[in-house]
Parts: C-alpha cells; sequence; structure tokens
C-alpha cells in the first residue's frame, strides 16, 4: 500500500521541532516501510515547499499559504489539490490525519480516502483541562471528524471523550500508539542511580508539572537523597500568561526541595534514553493525554512507572503490576508510590519486567503495523 501521513509535525531537523503526534508518525511510518508499504509524509506549516528522503519515508513539506483572513481555507485547499495529484498518479492510497485543529475540515479530495485519527484534539485537551476552547478550532475539528472516510483512536477512552465532546456517536477503530522495541534495548552496562527520579516530556500545566513540585516536596520529606530529573521544553503557562512554566515550578518547590532538582531543557532522543536507563523510576503526573508515548518508553526500557489514574492511563499501565496509577492531587500518595519503588529494588525489577512485557504484547510496531494495515485495506478504494 501507498500511505500519506498529513501532520503539523515531523521529528527531523529539516522539519522543526516534534511532540507525540510526529512521533508516532515516524515510529508507523517505519513499521509500514517493513511490510513493503510506500509512505510520505505531508507537513505543513513549513517554511518551504521541499521534498526530502528520511531513511526511505518520503518527507514533503509544505508552506502555508499567507494572505490575511484566509491563510488556512487556501492552505486547506493548496493541501488538497496536493492529495489530488498523488492520488491520481498513484502515488498514495489514502491519507490519515490527527484531529488536533482539524487541518482536513476543507480538505475533500475527490477520491481519495482521509482517515482520521484520534491523539487528542484541541478541544479534547480544554475539556480535559478545564480551559476554554476557541469556538473555530472547534468548528474545524468536528467538521473534520464529520467528514472523514474512517476513524481512528489511540485509546478508547479519547474515543469517548471526543464523542462526549462533540456530541458525535461516531465508530473509532481503536488502534493505540507503537514504538519499535528493538530502539530500545536493554543496555546493561549502564546502571539505574539510586534514588533518581525522571520525568521527560513538556512542562506544562496539562501535564501535571505544577503538582509535580507539590509531589516532590513530599516525596523528600520520606527520602532526602532522592534526586529529580526533568527533562523537556518549557512552555509558556496559558491560565497565567507565564512565558516559563519551569519558572512557575521553582517557585513551588520547597527549600529541602529545590537543591535536588535539575532541569537540563531539551535533549536528544538518544540522550533521553540515556537518562531513562540511568533513572530508578519514572514519574507521569498528567490529567491530560490521549496515549503518551513516553510512558511506553520508559516501560519499553523495563522502568517502572508511577502516573496519573485518569481515564486513558488504564489502557498503558496496569496498576500494582507494571506501575502505579495515582490521582496528581494526592500528593502524599502519589510520593509514597514514589517512596516504596525507590526503596525496594525487588519491586522495581518485578513491575519493571511486566512492564516491558506489556509494551511487546500490546505497543510494539510488529503488532501495530499489522492493525493498522488491516484497518488502511478495509478502508482503500
Amino acid at each position: 500500500m501507498k500511505i500519506a501521513f498529513l501532520t503539523p509535525e515531523y521529528p527531523h531537523t529539516r522539519t522543526g521541532n516534534s511532540g507525540g503526534i510526529g512521533t508516532s508518525i515516524k515510529n508507523l511510518a517505519k513499521g509500514l516501510l517493513q511490510e513493503d508499504c510506500q509512505v510520505r509524509v505531508l507537513v505543513y506549516g513549513q517554511k518551504e515547499d521541499a521534498i526530502f528522503n528520511d531513511d526511505g519515508i518520503c518527507i514533503q513539506q509544505i508552506q502555508n499559504v499567507k494572505v490575511k483572513g484566509l491563510s488556512w481555507y487556501l492552505t486547506c485547499k493548496k493541501i488538497e489539490k496536493i492529495i489530488n495529484n498523488l492520488y491520481q498518479n498513484k502515488e498514495i492510497d489514502l491519507v490519515e490525519a490527527p484531529d488536533w485543529t482539524g487541518i482536513t475540515s476543507f480538505i475533500q479530495p475527490k477520491k481519495c480516502p482521509v482517515v482520521i485519527k484520534l491523539h487528542g484534539s484541541d478541544a479534547y485537551f480544554c475539556h480535559l483541562d478545564n480551559r476554554p476552547v476557541k469556538w473555530i478550532n472547534k468548528f474545524y475539528e468536528k467538521r473534520a471528524l464529520q467528514n472523514a472516510d474512517g476513524l481512528l483512536s489511540v485509546s478508547q477512552f479519547t474515543a469517548d471523550k471526543t464523542n462526549e465532546v462533540f456530541g458525535l456517536k461516531k465508530q473509532f477503530i481503536v488502534i493505540p500508539n507503537s514504538i519499535d522495541i528493538n530502539s530500545f534495548k536493554l543496555d546493561h552496562e549502564i546502571q539505574s542511580v539510586p534514588n533518581t527520579v525522571l520525568y521527560f516530556g513538556s512542562l506544562i500545566r496539562k501535564k501535571g508539572l505544577l503538582e509535580l513540585p507539590l509531589i516532590f516536596n513530599e516525596l523528600i520529606k520520606l527520602n532526602s537523597n532522592v534526586k529529580l530529573i526533568l527533562v523537556g521544553k518549557d512552555v509558556q503557562d496559558i491560565i497565567s500568561g507565564s512565558a516559563s512554566t519551569w519558572e512557575i515550578m521553582q517557585l513551588l518547590f520547597s527549600e529541602e526541595a529545590l537543591p535536588n532538582v535539575s532541569y537540563l531543557g531539551i535533549v536528544s532522543y538518544n540522550e533521553i534514553q540515556k537518562y531513562i536507563a540511568e533513572s530508578a523510576v519514572c514519574i507521569f503526573p498528567s490529567f491530560a493525554e490521549a496515549l503518551p508515548v513516553s510512558w511506553i518508553e520508559a516501560m519499553a526500557m523495563q522502568k517502572p512507572v508511577v502516573a496519573s489514574n485518569i481515564g486513558w492511563a488504564t489502557a498503558v499501565i496496569d496498576n500494582s503490576v507494571n506501575g502505579f496509577l495515582v490521582n496528581p492531587k494526592n500528593h502524599l500518595k502519589y510520593a509514597s508510590k514514589i517512596n516504596a519503588l525507590l526503596s525496594d529494588i525487588e519491586l522495581r525489577n518485578q513491575f519493571g519486567i511486566s512492564a516491558r512485557e506489556k509494551v511487546i504484547q500490546k505497543f510494539s510496531l510488529s503488532v501495530v503495523v499489522q492493525q493498522s494495515l488491516a484497518f488502511y485495506k478495509s478502508i482503500k478504494k
């Protein structure tokens, strides 16, 4: 098959910064190549129109059209024309796009099927974060879902919540995010550092980063030797208007806790794996996710995880089997679960082995690619 992914992000130096959507697309694309599929990634919002090859994946950069008041619509029509030409020339069989801001709301190719995959729309995340959503974003996102030829979701929770948010009754096929388990081979030469806790991901309110200092304040009371490592992009806080979530966080740490905290900023993908390997426990106190790749990556490296107990969480972690699920607002309980793992190496090893096995069985590329291909073949015209 010849599959195209339409996306605002892709992890490559030429296409700019990328988050979970871009990473999940690249992972899936690599797996599809191994099944003799052809993959093209259409990345909009770029500085130029260009095409290049990324290890067998055709990356097509699309520069947005800039006309005051018409940029969104004209960009959609530009993408529509590109899709029509690619389909007519038999270079693609279908297009998959994320739900974020409804880019396909006014993209209606003549014949090429368009699939929407829920990674979490703006309306979805605003709902989970108790924030107002821009009406225009919600309009675009709902229209895109209504016009789609096929619907996927990375988790059942995200599918159900999306139907609730938009007042729809759509049927979604659930296919989770995946990782290449071979890229997360265990390096036994790297030993985990005792009492080291790692968070990696964006420093942003919706991921529970304003609860994390309060959790760590409780943890330092239980274990004065614990160290917290933070890795990821510092994001502006929408609620307070602060340009830096990290600046807000520093004010929330106690005097005893702050000296034991290290914020490393953005690091390369390979470096993140090193920090995961060196950590004793990984923590993710998030309030708003669809199905987080970061959790799966930590589990793949045989790390016990303490994460939030909200919605999507049980699709990833089995509580008290391969991790602990706790409400991030219960700071003392959250800290106690982290400390229980830090103080018990056998429990950490038990959880870690179970975590990696869960990833192999449910989130490995080989499993998810077959599910995806079966769905694409059912949609192909």
